[in-house]
């Protein structure tokens, strides 16, 4: 085998683990994860603003 061949079989792996992760995220069993991850910052900022005004 010479460094091409290795070259190409490692660019496989990685396509196939990237295209892997992305079904993986857009999968409808991640939506309701994803969706809530999303609302942690408005959340977040809510406690903070209380915080400061000492409430």
């Amino acid at each position: 085998m010479d460094i091409g061949t290795l070259r190409g079989i490692l660019t496989l792996i990685l396509m196939l683990a990237f295209l892997g992760i992305v079904f993986w995220a857009y999968s409808k069993n991640r939506k309701k994860d994803f969706e809530e991850a999303s609302r942690l910052p408005l959340e977040e900022g809510d406690a903070d603003l209380r915080e400061y005004r000492h409430e």
